[in-house]
C-alpha cells in the first residue's frame, strides 16, 4: 500500500523554534511608540507583555529552547501528520505531488494553539491571571481558551461581531473551555464605544477588537494581553509545523519546490515556511506563496509603511504591508483574513522578495475547498481553503506545462464549526467583493507620516 500520511513520533517534536531573523538578508524596521514614533524598548511592552515573550519578539538567536511544560502539552497533538493528497491529485490529473501538513488535529482544531500554548505558559509563570485577546472567526480565541483552561489563566475573548454572530459554535467553544467573549465593538472599552458612537452597525474588525484587548490589558495590573498572529514571537512559536515537516520530508527522500499557505496575520504562513525560507536565503530554489482575499488584499494592493496595529491607534507602529488601520473590510467567511496588515517580518521577506503573493475572491475558494473534501474528505476553514485554492491551480498548471513539481499546503485548520458558510455557498449566496481602489486610496491616505 502506498503511504498516504508520514507520521512522526512524540520524542521528534522540535525542542527548539527556529528564528528566521538570524538568517534574513535585512530585517524589518523598528516598531514605533504609538505617541513619541520613537523605536520602542522593553519597558514599553511590559505593561501587556511578560518579559520572557518580549526577550523573544526582539532576539536574533537562531534557535530558542521550547520549555519542556509546554513540549510536554504539544504532544496533546505534536506531531501533526504529513498527508500525500493522492485522491486529489488523481482528480485533478497533475503529475505534481501534492502535500498538505494537518494542523486541523489540535483540540482546538487549528495551529494557534502552537503559540497559544506558550504565550500563556509564559504568562502564568510571570505572575499574570488573566489575558485579554481579540479573535476574528475564533480560532485563535479558540486556541486561548483552551491554553487558558490548562494553564488555569483566566481569559477574556474580544471577538469581530460579524464572526461573533456567523460562528455561534466557536463562541460556545470558546465558553466551554472557559473564556468569557464579547461581540466587538462593545460598549465596555473606550475604543468600542467610539467605534459605536460613529457607527452603531459596525460589523467590527480585528483592528477593532484589538483596539479593545489592549485598552482592557492596560488597565488591569493582572493582565496581559495575547495576540494570535503578526508578531516575531507568534511566528517563532509557529515554527514547529515546518520544522516537522521538514523532518517528514527527509523521510520519504522529497523537499517542496512550492509552499503555500493563506495569509491574514502571517503566522501559518511562516510556521511553514521559515524552516524552508532558511534553506531559500542560502541557495536553495524554492517559490513561497502567500494567498490573500480579493476583498482584504494586504500584500497584493497595500503599501509597505508604518501603520497601526489596531484601528485606535494604541498599538506600536509596524512597518508592514497595509491598507490602513482604519479599513474596514467587508464580512466575509474568512473572518480569519481580515486584517489590514501583515506580520512585519513576512512583509520584509515579500518586499524583498523571498515570498510571493496572491488573491482570490471568495467563491473561486469555496469551490476548491469542495474539490478538496469531496477528495481528502477533510472540510478546510475558510481561510485555509485560500491556500488550496492556490495548491490546486499550481498542480493544474504542472498538468498543463507536463511538470513535476512537489507542492506544500498547510492545511492550517478544519472547517467543522464554519459550516454555516458552506450553506451559503451551497445555496449560491456567496457574492465575490473586490475592495475598491478609491476605498483604499482613503484608507492609506490617513497613515501616519513618520
Amino acid at each position: 500500500m502506498r503511504d498516504t500520511k508520514i507520521v512522526l513520533s512524540d520524542s521528534e517534536i522540535p525542542s527548539k523554534w527556529y528564528n528566521i531573523m538570524a538568517d534574513m538578508p535585512n530585517l524589518p524596521g523598528p516598531p514605533l511608540h504609538p505617541a513619541t514614533k520613537q523605536p520602542i524598548g522593553p519597558d514599553d511592552l511590559a505593561a501587556i507583555f511578560p518579559m520572557s515573550l518580549i526577550e523573544q519578539e526582539v532576539s536574533t538567536e537562531r534557535w530558542i529552547d521550547i520549555p519542556e511544560e509546554v513540549l510536554r502539552t504539544y504532544a496533546l497533538w505534536r506531531p501533526s501528520p504529513l498527508y500525500r493528497a493522492r485522491r486529489l491529485e488523481e482528480a485533478l490529473g497533475t503529475p505534481a505531488k501534492i502535500y498538505y501538513k494537518y494542523e486541523g488535529v489540535s483540540p482546538a482544531g487549528s495551529h494557534k494553539p502552537n503559540t497559544a500554548i506558550p504565550q500563556v505558559y509564559y504568562n502564568r509563570e510571570a505572575g499574570i491571571k488573566r489575558i485579554a485577546t481579540e479573535t476574528g472567526a475564533g480560532q485563535w480565541g479558540s486556541a486561548m481558551a483552551l491554553a487558558g483552561s490548562l494553564f488555569g489563566v483566566e481569559v477574556t475573548v474580544y471577538m469581530v461581531k460579524v464572526s461573533y454572530n456567523q460562528k455561534p459554535y466557536r463562541r460556545i467553544a470558546m465558553e466551554t473551555w472557559g473564556a468569557t467573549v464579547h461581540a466587538s465593538p462593545t460598549d465596555i472599552t473606550q475604543a468600542g464605544k467610539q467605534i459605536l458612537e460613529a457607527d452603531p452597525d459596525s460589523p467590527g474588525s480585528l483592528g477593532i477588537a484589538i483596539s479593545e484587548a489592549v485598552e482592557d490589558a492596560a488597565s488591569r495590573s493582572d493582565t496581559n494581553y495575547a495576540l494570535g498572529s503578526v508578531l516575531n514571537h507568534v511566528l517563532l512559536h509557529q515554527t514547529v509545523i515546518g520544522l516537522e515537516a521538514k523532518r517528514q520530508f527527509e523521510l520519504i527522500g522529497d523537499y517542496p519546490d512550492i509552499i503555500i499557505g493563506c495569509c491574514g496575520g502571517g503566522s501559518n504562513l511562516a510556521g511553514v515556511s521559515f524552516p524552508f525560507l532558511r534553506d531559500k536565503i542560502n541557495g536553495k530554489e524554492l517559490r513561497v506563496m502567500a494567498v490573500e482575499p480579493e476583498s482584504c488584499p494586504t500584500l497584493t494592493k497595500g503599501e509597505f509603511r508604518y501603520d497601526f496595529g489596531d484601528t485606535a491607534g494604541l498599538t506600536p507602529l509596524s512597518m508592514m504591508y497595509t491598507l490602513g488601520h482604519d479599513f474596514m473590510p467587508p464580512g466575509i467567511h474568512a473572518g480569519g483574513l481580515r486584517y489590514h496588515g501583515d506580520a512585519p517580518l513576512l512583509c520584509q521577506l515579500y518586499h524583498d522578495g523571498l515570498i510571493e503573493a496572491k488573491a482570490y475572491p471568495q467563491t473561486t475558494v469555496f469551490e476548491a475547498a469542495l474539490q478538496f473534501s469531496r477528495t481528502e474528505g477533510i472540510i478546510p476553514a475558510p481561510e485555509t481553503a485560500h491556500a488550496i485554492r492556490a495548491a490546486i491551480d499550481e498542480a493544474l498548471l504542472c498538468r498543463e506545462e507536463g511538470k513535476e513539481k512537489t507542492l506544500l499546503f498547510n492545511l492550517s485548520g478544519h472547517g467543522y464549526l464554519d459550516l454555516q458558510a458552506y450553506a451559503d455557498y451551497l445555496a449560491g449566496k456567496l457574492t465575490d467583493y473586490e475592495y475598491p481602489e478609491e476605498k483604499i486610496k482613503e484608507a492609506l491616505s490617513k497613515l501616519p507620516v513618520i
